[in-house]
């Protein structure tokens, strides 16, 4: 793993170094490939930046804190369709500011105090979509001005949060979305295959949780991998994992995302209330 840390944490560095619209580079503690010396996990790595004003916290401190529920309040900082789409599991949206081009996206500070019922104090967390995005930049500048104090960035974001294993959700209005547009996603129903045969949604798989197997290669996923049910040929290909209930979905939808899948979402709700999202998004396409 060390040796895995060093090689992901020296690529992101090199990107980082060459970009020419930043001088933000990922830090890591210290990773060595030479015998006998230790350093950490990947999930260690923070984005360090020159004059940030607000601290940026690694994927493994995120990981804890959302474990740890408490009073955290993570902001995904990007469009409403965006967070729709994907977004970490536990994240919240707010209205954008007002008067500001789409080049300039900015979510709207008043919207992030109706969520905080005025308490400044409270733990800020935002991402955006890496570590050249400059959504939640900006809107930490704008919470240390109105007087929050305790604003932290995973400005990783949601790039690196997928690619070190994390999935992440899609609302209703995302799945209508890739049901008009994007006609190359997978959508997996992870409940046994009786329920499944007894209804499902237009174009569904079936990747049964009671299948899954701890382990690389294992059970149900294997089988999926070898008959054409998960996309070999593209792992970054749209993956859509729902169930009786958000749990079931997300168990699949893990399991998916351990197997080098990078683009995999799970859907919160049931069956039913995905199957009646679709069906309202429906005449909406008819209509155009």
């Amino acid at each position: 793993m060390c040796k895995l840390a060093s090689l992901v944490g020296t690529l992101i560095v090199a990107v980082a170094a060459v970009h020419p619209a930043t001088s933000a580079r990922v830090r890591a503690q210290a990773t060595s490939s030479h015998s006998g010396s230790t350093g950490s996990d990947i999930t260690d790595a923070t984005l360090t930046e020159q004059g940030a004003i607000t601290r940026n916290i690694s994927t493994g401190e995120l990981r804890k804190m959302l474990a740890a529920g408490g009073d955290t309040l993570l902001l995904d900082t990007r469009p409403h369709l965006e967070w729709s789409l994907s977004h970490i599991p536990g994240a919240l949206n707010v209205n954008p500011k007002p008067g500001l081009t789409m080049a300039v996206y900015t979510a709207d500070v008043a919207e992030v105090e109706r969520l905080t019922g005025g308490d400044k104090s409270r733990r800020l967390v935002l991402y955006c979509n890496g570590p050249f995005c400059g959504k939640s930049k900006r809107v930490s500048e704008d919470l240390l001005k109105a007087g929050y104090s305790n604003v932290q960035r995973y400005q990783l974001g949601a790039p690196v949060w997928r690619a070190l294993g994390g999935v992440m959700v899609i609302e209703t209005d995302g799945v209508a979305h890739v049901a008009q547009q994007d006609h190359t996603a997978v959508w997996l129903d992870a409940r046994e295959p009786d329920a499944f045969a007894r209804g499902t949604i237009p174009g569904a798989r079936n990747l049964r949780r009671s299948g899954l197997r701890p382990g690389k290669d294992q059970g149900e996923v294997k089988a999926a991998k070898d008959d054409g049910r998960l996309p070999m040929d593209d792992h970054n290909t749209r993956i859509i994992v729902f169930g009786q209930n958000g749990a079931e979905a997300r168990a699949v939808a893990e399991a998916l995302a351990s197997e080098a899948f990078h683009n995999v979402s799970f859907f919160e709700g049931s069956v039913e209330s995905l199957r009646g999202a679709l069906e309202a998004a429906a005449p909406k396409a008819q209509s155009r």
